[in-house]
């Protein structure tokens, strides 16, 4: 792997390129395979033999002949064919594959649905302070205020992030079971193509010998001349063709999977990134936003009480200025008015000047009543003793019968 730093900005990972991957699995040319002399010696032993043999088939003899085209036809077929068919991801049913290539897989799909979760979540959206309109909605019934509404929201959040991350999990096991397959499958493709540069040496041998003979030791006018440059070169050189494009393919199948084995490294420690850092993240984003609006609230009710406590001094102030300079008023004045007091005195002399006429003027009519009161005093004191004297007689007189 690569790491890439830009100034102060974190590491970025980035892929081998594929022709750097090739040249760490050594893989090489198709096309560049040439036997070296004395490479292998059972590997040119059995290119001598196998010339000698087809240098000796007589092509009047269709029997012969036809033995020797088909040996050379089928070359190297048996590793071609096992080359071919060594695919272990292929045993799979097909709808778990199209099921898991569909739209990235569900790595691919947990990985988007999370990130969409993040971002339905995400506390910077939700206006924690609501205007009149919010603070009207949030005195009905089962509505609630933008922050009860925002943790409401994510803590019926919780059971879909918790599928995802579940999600992203059994994606993460099946992309490391997937390496081991893949492992395995490129495991037998390196084994194929040891054994398909073999068989291309082996055929390239052949052709040296074959092609050696035609040149220095079998006359043109022999019929084994044309047998062996248009029956037995033509088609070997046809399989050599053949299998270095077998082995070009195989070398494609190695690189293609040892980029494919490597990227479901980084996407599973991106499924760990993803669950241990983003999930983190979001709990810690909000969990900062409750605190921080628990903050607010007392924040808010110290802001009250302070404005409170202060407009209750300025108003305590405003009642000592105004009733300090009405006392001050009061008692530079005198308590009763002196128009009132002269008019009170007024009336209490001419009330005592009334009084001492009046009386002053019932003497007379004072005596005249005594004089009166006297006369009918005596007359009713005779009535009273002739009353008393009645009743003395009375007593002396009994009147009974016997």
């Amino acid at each position: 792997m690569e790491t890439e730093t830009t100034g102060s900005s974190p590491t970025r990972l980035a892929l081998m390129a594929p022709e750097d991957i090739k040249k760490e699995l050594a893989l090489v040319d198709p096309t560049s395979i040439h036997p070296e002399p004395g490479e292998d010696a059972n590997l040119e032993e059995s290119a001598k033999k196998f010339v000698s043999q087809l240098i000796a088939v007589n092509p009047q003899n269709a029997e012969a002949g036809e033995a020797g085209k088909t040996a050379v036809e089928t070359m190297g077929f048996s590793v071609q064919r096992e080359a071919a068919n060594q695919s272990q991801m292929l045993k799979q049913p097909i709808s778990a594959l199209s099921k898991r290539a569909d739209d990235g897989g569900d790595v691919a799909n947990a990985l988007i649905n999370l990130k969409m979760t993040v971002d339905e979540l995400n506390p910077n959206k939700f206006d924690m302070e609501p205007g009149w309109f919010g603070r009207a909605l949030s005195k009905i019934p089962g509505v609630g205020s933008p922050l009860a509404r925002y943790f409401t929201k994510y803590e019926s959040s919780q059971s879909v992030i918790e599928s995802i991350i579940q999600s992203l999990e059994q994606g993460k096991n099946q992309l490391q079971r997937d390496n081991v397959t893949l492992a395995e499958d490129q495991k037998q493709m390196r084994e194929s193509n040891v054994k398909l540069e073999r068989a291309i040496k082996l055929g390239q041998l052949i052709d040296q010998g074959l092609q050696y003979k035609l040149d220095r030791e079998i006359p043109k006018e022999d019929p084994r001349h044309k047998f062996i440059g248009e029956e037995l070169l033509f088609p070997l050189r046809q399989r050599l063709i053949d299998l270095q494009q077998q082995l070009a393919v195989s070398q494609q199948g190695v690189l293609a999977t040892e980029l494919i084995i490597r990227n479901n490294k980084e996407l599973a420690r991106g499924v760990d990134r993803a669950v241990n850092v983003t999930v983190t993240a979001l709990q810690v984003a909000v969990t900062v936003a409750l605190a921080l609006a628990n903050q607010k609230m007392v924040l808010d009710k110290i802001s009250s009480v302070s404005q409170t406590t202060s407009d209750l001094i300025a108003g305590t102030a405003e009642r000592l200025k105004t009733q300090g300079v009405e006392i001050h008023k009061q008692a530079s004045t005198a308590q009763i008015s002196m128009e009132s007091l002269k008019k009170s005195f007024a009336d209490i002399d001419s009330a005592l000047k009334d009084i001492s006429e009046f009386r002053m003027n019932a003497l007379p009519q004072m005596a005249s009543t005594v004089l009166e009161l006297d006369k009918i005093t005596a007359e009713s004191g005779k009535a009273i003793e002739l009353m008393e004297k009645s009743k003395k007689n009375a007593g002396d007189i009994l009147i009974e019968a016997d």
